[in-house]
C-alpha cells in the first residue's frame, strides 16, 4: 500500500487521505500539519489550502506518520534522498585551473615515497594518481564549508493537493495509464502492472498493445478471459508473464508455464490465429520457437489454429505478412495496388503517406485514399503525421531516427520534395479529422506557459520525474545561475560517469566544452571528476548565464567506464536555477527545476539543451536522447560532431505542441457549461468538475 501511495504522490502530486479519522486532541493535528508544510517547503513543495485544512482535522500521530511517507516520496522525486557531495569542497568557488590541478596531483604523488613508485613507468596513468577521483572530504565537511541557502520568491514551489481515498486515486491513475493513446515509458508500464494487480476495474479502452499485455498478466493469473485480437498479443503476454519485455524489443527467456496457463494461452492463440493473421509470426520467429518449447502445443490437439502459429515459426507452413505484400507492390512500381491494399489498414496507409506521395501515382488518388483512411486511424497516428508534414517543406540538417529506448542517429535526407499544394491538402484533411474528434471544451482556460509543451505522442524514451516534459518541449529558464547535476551509484563494479557540457555558437560550431579535461572557462565551473561510486557520487556544472559567450549549451553524461545507465543501482540527472545572492550548497532541492532517472541503451546521455534567444532570454528544450558511444572512455570531445548534429535537428524541428490543440479547441466553440483547463499545474480556484490537463495527464488530451 505504501508503494501505491508513493506512486500517486509522485505521478499526480496529490496526497490520498480519504476518510481518515479526525483527531481527538484539538490543535495537535493542526500543529503537525504546519510542521509538515514547513518541512515540505525546505525541498520545494507545500500543501495546498485544501490539503492543509484536511490534515489539521486528523489525529496528530496520523499526520506525523503520513508526513514521513509524503516527505520521503517528494524527496525522492526531487533527488534529495541521497547526499550530494562535491569533489571540490568550495565548488563553485576556488575551482582550480585544469593544468594547475594536475600539476598539484603530480607534485603530491612525487613527494609521497609510496606513490612515487607508481609514477616511475614511462606510461603515466593520471587517473590512477593518489587523491584523484575520490572524495577528499566528508559530506559534513561540505555542509560546514557552505552558507545556508537564502530562500527567494523565485524558488520552485510545487503544490501538493488533497486527494481522495488511496483506492480512488489508484483507480484514476490506473485508468489513465491503461487508456493512454501513446506508448508508455518503462517506469509507467511497471506502475501499470502494480496498479492492475490492485484495481479490479475494466478500462473502457486499451489502445496500446503493451498496456494490454500488462493487464492480461493479471487476467491470466486470475483465470479471466484474455483481451487479445492478434497472435502478437499472446506473445507479448507470454513475455510479460516471464518477466520479459512486452515491447518485444529484446528477447525473453520464457519460464515454465503451469498447465492451466498453457491451456489459457493456447486457447487465446487458437481464437485469433486466422490464416490472415499468421503473417505477423515471421517478424518474431525465434521468440515464437522458444515459446512453443514451453507451451507444448502438440499436447492440445483441440487447438489446431494455435499449432499453425508454431508451424509458421518453424518454416513448416508459409504465411506472407501484410507488409511484405505492400512492399512487393511498391518495389515493382504498382503503387495503385499498394494503395488498394493499404486502404484495408488505415493507420498503415497514413504512416506510409509520404512514401506513397513520392511514387509515380497521381497525388490526388493517394490523398483521396488518405481522406477515407483518416476516419479509421488512431488520433496518435493523425497527430504524428501532422507533425511530420509541417516539417516536410523545410530544409533540415538531417533526418533524426530515435528508437524506443531513446538511442538516436542521423542520416542525410535523400527524399524527393513534396509540392506545397499536396502538403497543404494533406494537412487540411488531418486538421479536419482531429478537430472532429476533440471534445467540446466548454470554457477553455489555457496557461500560456504550457503552449510550447510538445504533445506526448510517445512516452517510451521519457523517464518520469520532476518537471519532465515530452521531447521537443520548450520552457523558460528564469535565473542567474544554472547548475546541472548527475548522481550515480554503482551496483557491482567500479563505474565512472562524467558530467560534461558542450557549448556552441548560433551556427552549431566554434565548440568549447567543460568536463574533467577542462575544469572551467569564463562563465562555467566543473565540480571535479569522481571515478568510483560504491557509495554514490555527484558531479555538477555551474553556468553563469548572463556571462555565457555561447548561446547553445548541451549537458551530457558520458559513461567513461563501468555499468550502463540501466545497470547501475541508481542514476539520475537534473538541473537547478538560483540567483547569485542565494549561495547555499552545491545541491539545493528547492531550486531543482527538473530531475529524472537516466536509462537507455546508449553510453552517452543528452537529456536537454539550453538555448539563448535573440532577446537574450534563455529556454530549455527537452531531448531525451542517447548516443551509442563506445564501450569505454567516452568523452565530450569525441562526440562533438554527432551531438551537435542531433541537437540541431531536434531544435530546428517544428514539434506539434499544445498550442496546436488549444487553437483547434477554441475553434470548436463552447457548447457546454463545464470548464477545461490546460496548464503546468492546476490552480486552486477551478470550478468543481473541471477537466484538468497537466503534463502528467497530457496524454489524455490525445484524441482516440
Amino acid at each position: 500500500m505504501d508503494n501505491l501511495e508513493s506512486l500517486v504522490i509522485a505521478r499526480r502530486l496529490r496526497v490520498p487521505i480519504g476518510d481518515a479519522p479526525t483527531g481527538s486532541q484539538p490543535g495537535w493535528g493542526e500543529v503537525a500539519a504546519r510542521q509538515l508544510d514547513a518541512a515540505l517547503l525546505s525541498v520545494g513543495f507545500k500543501c495546498s489550502a485544501a490539503l492543509l485544512e484536511r490534515l489539521a482535522k486528523l489525529r496528530g500521530e496520523t499526520v506525523v506518520d503520513l508526513g514521513v511517507r509524503v516527505l520521503a516520496a517528494v524527496r525522492h522525486l526531487v533527488g534529495d534522498h541521497v547526499q550530494h557531495n562535491a569533489y571540490f569542497l568550495d565548488f563553485p568557488r576556488n575551482v582550480p585551473d585544469t593544468v594547475e590541478f594536475w600539476v598539484g596531483l603530480l607534485r603530491a604523488a612525487l613527494l609521497d615515497q609510496v606513490a612515487a613508485t607508481r609514477v616511475r613507468p614511462a606510461t603515466l596513468n593520471l587517473l590512477a594518481l593518489p587523491g584523484y577521483g575520490r572524495y577528499q572530504h566528508t559530506y559534513a565537511d561540505l555542509l560546514a564549508a557552505h552558507a545556508e541557502l537564502m530562500p527567494l520568491a523565485g524558488d520552485r514551489v510545487t503544490v501538493l493537493d488533497l486527494g481522495a481515498s488511496l483506492e480512488s486515486e489508484a483507480r484514476e491513475l490506473y485508468l489513465s495509464l491503461a487508456g493512454s493513446q501513446a506508448p508508455l515509458a518503462a517506469e509507467d508500464l511497471a506502475a501499470l502492472r502494480t496498479l492492475a494487480a490492485f484495481c479490479s476495474d475494466e478500462p473502457e479502452r486499451i489502445p496500446v498493445r503493451e498496456n494490454r499485455a500488462v493487464i492480461n498478466e493479471v487476467r491470466l493469473a486470475a483465470g479471466r478471459p484474455l483481451l487479445v485480437d492478434t497472435v502478437t498479443d499472446v506473445l507479448r503476454l507470454a513475455c510479460g508473464c516471464s518477466g520479459g519485455d512486452v515491447t518485444l524489443a529484446t528477447p525473453t527467456r520464457f519460464r515454465s508455464f503451469r498447465r492451466g496457463e498453457r491451456r489459457a494461452l493456447l486457447q487465446a492463440l487458437d481464437a485469433v490465429a486466422a490464416p490472415g493473421k499468421l503473417g505477423d509470426v515471421p517478424r518474431h520467429r525465434e521468440q515464437w520457437k522458444r515459446l512453443g518449447e514451453r507451451l507444448h502445443p502438440h499436447e492440445y490437439p483441440r487447438f489446431p489454429q494455435a499449432a499453425h502459429v508454431f508451424e509458421v515459426a518453424r518454416g513448416v507452413r508459409q504465411a506472407r505478412s501484410f507488409d511484405s505484400r505492400v512492399e512487393e507492390a511498391l518495389w515493382s512500381g504498382r503503387t495503385g495496388d499498394a494503395v488498394q491494399l493499404l486502404e484495408k489498414a488505415p493507420g498503415a496507409l497514413l504512416r506510409r503517406l509520404d512514401h506513397l506521395l513520392r511514387t509515380g501515382t497521381a497525388p490526388g488518388i493517394v490523398l483521396d485514399a488518405a481522406e477515407k483512411a483518416a476516419a479509421g486511424a488512431s488520433g496518435r497516428v493523425l497527430l504524428s503525421l501532422r507533425e511530420h508534414l509541417q516539417n516536410r517543406l523545410a530544409v533540415a540538417p538531417g533526418r533524426v531516427f530515435v528508437n524506443r529506448r531513446g538511442r538516436a542517429w542521423t542520416a542525410a535526407d535523400a527524399r524527393s520534395r513534396l509540392e506545397e499544394d499536396v502538403v497543404a491538402r494533406a494537412v487540411a484533411i488531418l486538421d479536419e479529422e482531429i478537430t472532429r474528434r476533440l471534445p467540446d471544451p466548454g470554457e477553455l482556460i489555457v496557461d500560456p506557459e504550457v503552449l510550447d509543451v510538445a504533445l506526448p505522442l510517445s512516452g517510451k524514451a521519457v523517464a518520469p520525474g520532476l518537471g519532465m516534459l515530452p521531447r521537443g518541449s520548450l520552457s523558460r529558464v528564469d535565473g542567474e545561475l544554472l547548475r546541472f547535476f548527475v548522481y550515480w551509484r554503482q551496483a557491482e563494479r567500479r563505474t565512472d560517469y562524467d558530467l560534461s557540457a558542450l557549448m556552441l555558437d548560433a551556427s552549431y560550431g566554434n565548440a568549447e566544452h567543460v568536463s574533467w579535461t577542462n575544469y572551467g572557462n569564463d562563465f562555467a565551473e566543473y565540480s571535479g571528476d569522481l571515478t568510483d561510486a560504491a557509495d554514490g557520487a555527484s558531479e555538477f556544472i555551474n553556468i553563469r548565464l548572463a556571462q555565457a559567450t555561447r548561446p547553445i549549451i548541451i549537458p551530457q553524461v558520458n559513461i567513461y567506464a563501468g555499468e550502463a545507465f540501466d545497470e547501475a543501482a541508481e542514476a539520475f540527472f537534473g538541473y537547478m536555477i538560483r540567483e547569485v545572492q542565494q549561495e547555499g550548497m552545491p545541491f539545493e532541492p528547492r531550486t531543482v527545476r527538473m530531475k529524472s532517472d537516466l536509462r537507455g541503451a546508449g553510453r552517452v546521455a543528452l537529456p536537454l539543451v539550453f538555448l539563448r534567444g535573440d532577446d537574450g532570454a534563455w529556454q530549455v528544450k527537452w531531448l531525451h536522447l542517447y548516443l551509442k558511444g563506445h564501450p569505454r572512455f567516452n568523452q565530450v570531445e569525441g562526440n562533438r560532431v554527432t551531438a551537435s548534429l542531433l541537437v540541431r535537428s531536434i531544435v530546428e524541428r517544428d514539434h506539434l505542441r499544445v498550442r496546436y490543440l488549444a487553437d483547434l479547441l477554441r475553434g470548436k466553440g463552447s457548447a457546454g457549461e463545464h470548464t477545461t483547463y490546460i496548464g503546468l499545474q492546476a490552480p486552486a480556484d477551478l470550478p468543481e468538475g473541471a477537466r484538468v490537463y497537466t503534463p502528467a495527464t497530457l496524454h489524455e488530451l490525445i484524441p482516440a
